[in-house]
């Protein structure tokens, strides 16, 4: 019904699609090789999608599996010279770190039997390569890659451009990558179908701009000689520019492309033919693969030798774990992707997918080993443990746990080598020394309020002034009570009311002034015994002062140093309790420290236990702030990070003291034929300063344990603020003291002052006289009456 108002350009383009020889029924080729060419002033609309917008996906496949080296063969097929425009500009200036290793220009025309083709294939070292040339010309390539060993599982072809989209099933390499549009494997009866369906849509959109009622005449006329055909195309274009179809986006660019296409990336696979490994749709590429598994079911081979499984573990500098960027989802340069394993439980699944990138001194390690040895790797983290410990079960975990169980074929990181992993792996010759080390914070010169009090420990000043004072006042009193010449002796045989009297709370009193050299008024003793004890205490409050004093300036003033140790006999680690106040220290487990110190200093590891760390960062936190007092652990990782402090708040002791002094190796199985190769690697790379290198880039650092400045300064109120906590303390006690005073003054001394009882604690002062209306009674059933009117002494009755 929509015949009679269909322009003429496009029923043109309608009859061309319809009445074209019929396309080979082969369902990966795509209708552009059946169309006629272009002509001017016509629209072409293409299903298929661009060149350029296939290399953008190949580059994208490219950053996902790290395949950053590639090589271009080409021949001179209409367009080679954009292509390689194309792939010069995504290269020119990227911060992946592409590195194009050379163009192949290739003329199977006149090379018949292939031979050159070969020779030039071999001599290229890549093993990815970028294809474009004609369907009939890749027939030719592939036979020359077969003849010369480059179409196996170890060089991976893309297949780039509109003319290699009907490529068959005859004579493809092993490994073979191409981009569709989504549906490429429909029929072309369904392709036509959708064809129409799309002109028609433009034909309504047409027809609804101009109106139904000019008729189909008014788009009469012959476009092969109207001369501004060509200026009608963006006019005619707009009407496809906005189409959908099943809810999907048929839309249409200038150049006849879709605008937002899906397109599947595909593989190439022997014995399965074609199959889907990717989605890529506004911009975003979706493997179902594995993300940056570098050989997937579709590619590996089971006799695939030259490819190992390497298995690796976060540690700073050594291994350091980062996500993709965000801005290209992929690894920037210097780095290699890194994933977590397919078959883990135990990681949430929107981290199972996650991208990671892992780069550090390690990781140059092992890309200059695959570079020399010669092998190809999947790098992945481990997740059910840490380097590696035997369990209570026997069974291994961590990194030794995925070699010994042949999960992994490798393991590189902090891994260090000892006797009991020695006794199920195999591991290469060092390539980094290490060992156990001690780390410490750095102490900045800042006290705490209790500073002053620090010189001795809570337990001596609770015997100096709880036991020790009032033993010795209580002696002192009792010396002074039953002396025959002390106060109280005098005042009984003597019968007079009036004068002094030596009480307990007096002893006290002259006691603490001896300490503190107090200038208050104080009653000494009479008595000759009391007198000695006076002096012994005397004597005693000097020592105790002159102590005091010695050591008070270490901990008022604390300079940055800290007390070394031996190593891990040192009594301090051996015996912490008996320190004051008991040394705390940890350290990480499921690790060779950890079981070092448990083999040899089993006392040691039962008191560390409840002061181990979930990894260093916890423990370097929990040493800044006054949580832990030492951390034992790996002497490269500490020494590292002692370096990379922000402050240099922390120091390994010793000036980076090592003990137990091992090595970090490469763990590989028992008897593997990779033993000899990465061991001579690893010489080679010691012997030509690789090592020494890599450890000045990655192991360097601007904090220096042995370079402790000492100076003066003046005492800040950090260092004096214990002390005026203590005055505000001591005035707020005051005032207690102050109310008691005017209570015992005013009410109860009146009660107290006949009886008696209380002599030996308290000293009641007489008074002269009392005004009747003030002191007219003073306790309950008493009287005071004036004796006489000059007399200076009260009757109580």
């Amino acid at each position: 019904e929509y015949e009679a108002w269909i322009p003429p350009f496009i029923f043109t383009a309608l009859s061309r699609s319809l009445f074209t020889p019929p396309c080979p029924e082969n369902p990966f080729h795509s209708l552009t090789n059946c169309f006629l060419p272009q002509e001017s002033g016509s629209i072409y609309l293409q299903f298929t999608c661009s060149t350029a917008m296939q290399l953008d996906v190949v580059f994208e496949v490219l950053e996902e599996f790290d395949w950053t080296s590639f090589s271009v063969v080409a021949t001179r097929h209409h367009g080679y010279e954009d292509f390689l425009a194309m792939v010069e500009a995504l290269t020119d200036g990227s911060f992946i770190g592409w590195e194009k290793k050379g163009v192949v220009m290739l003329n199977v025309s006149d090379d018949p039997g292939g031979t050159r083709a070969s020779r030039l294939l071999k001599e290229n070292e890549a093993q990815v390569r970028l294809l474009y040339c004609s369907q009939e010309e890749a027939a030719l390539i592939f036979k020359a890659a077969w003849a010369s060993g480059q179409a196996g599982h170890s060089h991976m072809w893309f297949a780039v451009g509109p003319a290699l989209s009907g490529l068959g099933l005859e004579g493809l390499p092993k490994a073979l990558f191409a981009v569709r549009p989504q549906g490429w494997r429909d029929e072309p009866r369904r392709r036509i179908a959708k064809g129409v369906s799309v002109l028609i849509h433009g034909a309504m959109a047409l027809r609804k701009e101009y109106g139904w009622a000019r008729g189909p005449h008014y788009f009469a006329g012959n476009c092969q000689t109207d001369g501004n055909q060509t200026q009608r195309v963006p006019d005619r274009i707009r009407f496809f520019s906005n189409i959908t179809l099943s809810g999907r986006d048929y839309s249409f660019n200038s150049d006849g492309y879709l605008s937002n296409p899906v397109l599947d990336v595909i593989s190439y696979t022997e014995g399965k033919g074609w199959e889907e490994v990717g989605t890529w749709q506004n911009g975003v590429l979706d493997l179902i693969i594995q993300p940056f598994s570098r050989y997937g079911s579709f590619l590996k081979p089971l006799d695939d030798t030259q490819h190992l499984k390497v298995v690796t573990l976060e540690e700073r500098p050594f291994v350091i774990v980062e996500p993709a960027d965000p801005g290209t989802n992929s690894c920037i340069r210097d780095s290699v992707p890194c994933r977590l394993p397919l078959n883990t439980t135990n990681v949430p699944v929107d981290e199972k997918s996650s991208k990671h990138c892992c780069k550090g001194f390690c990781i140059d390690v092992l890309k200059r080993l695959a570079k020399i040895v010669g092998f190809s790797y999947d790098l992945y983290l481990v997740t059910n443990g840490r380097h590696g410990k035997r369990g209570s079960d026997g069974q291994w975990n961590g990194m030794v746990g995925e070699v010994v169980y042949k999960r992994a074929d490798m393991a590189i990181g902090s891994l260090t080598v000892n006797k009991e992993r020695s006794e199920v792996v195999e591991f290469s010759v060092p390539f980094v020394e290490t060992g156990i080390s001690v780390m410490v914070s750095r102490s900045n010169g800042t006290v705490s309020p209790s500073a002053f009090l620090e010189p001795y420990s809570p337990a001596v000043w609770v015997m100096m002034f709880v036991m020790c004072l009032s033993v010795v006042a209580v002696t002192v009193f009792i010396f002074e009570f039953f002396s025959p010449v002390g106060y109280n002796r005098s005042l009984q045989s003597a019968k007079k009311t009036g004068g002094s009297k030596f009480t307990i709370g007096k002893s006290i009193w002259l006691l603490w002034a001896l300490v503190f050299n107090n200038s208050v008024p104080v009653e000494n003793p009479r008595g000759t015994t009391s007198k000695i004890m006076v002096l012994v205490w005397a004597f005693f409050a000097v020592i105790f002062l002159a102590s005091y004093t010695a050591n008070l300036a270490a901990f008022m003033i604390q300079e940055e140093y800290i007390d070394t140790v031996s190593g891990l006999s040192d009594k301090k680690f051996q015996q912490p309790t008996e320190q004051y106040p008991p040394l705390r220290f940890g350290t990480v487990p499921n690790g060779s420290t950890e079981e070092n110190i448990r083999s040899n200093y089993a006392n040691m590891h039962n008191f560390m236990i409840r002061n181990n760390q979930k990894g260093v960062e916890e423990a370097i936190d929990n040493l800044k702030t006054g949580k832990l007092d030492a951390f034992i652990y790996d002497a490269a990782v500490l020494n590292y990070m002692a370096r990379k402090d922000e402050g240099c708040k922390v120091m390994t002791i010793g000036s980076g003291k090592v003990f137990a002094t091992t090595g970090y190796g490469i763990a590989l199985h028992k008897n593997t034929r990779w033993k000899r190769p990465v061991d001579l690697a690893l010489l080679q790379l010691v012997g030509d300063d690789e090592i020494d290198m890599l450890e000045r880039l990655w192991l360097s650092g601007i904090c220096h344990n042995d370079k402790i400045e000492v100076m003066s300064s003046k005492l800040d109120i950090d260092n004096m603020a214990g002390v005026f906590y203590m005055l505000l303390v001591a005035m707020g006690l005051s005032l207690l003291v102050f109310a008691w005073e005017h209570l015992v003054y005013w009410k109860i001394r009146h009660c107290l002052g006949r009886s008696g009882g209380m002599d030996f604690l308290l000293a009641l002062s007489r008074e002269k006289g009392l005004g009747a209306s003030t002191h007219h009674r003073l306790c309950l059933g008493s009287t005071v009456q004036k004796v006489g009117p000059r007399t200076s002494f009260l009757k109580v009755t």
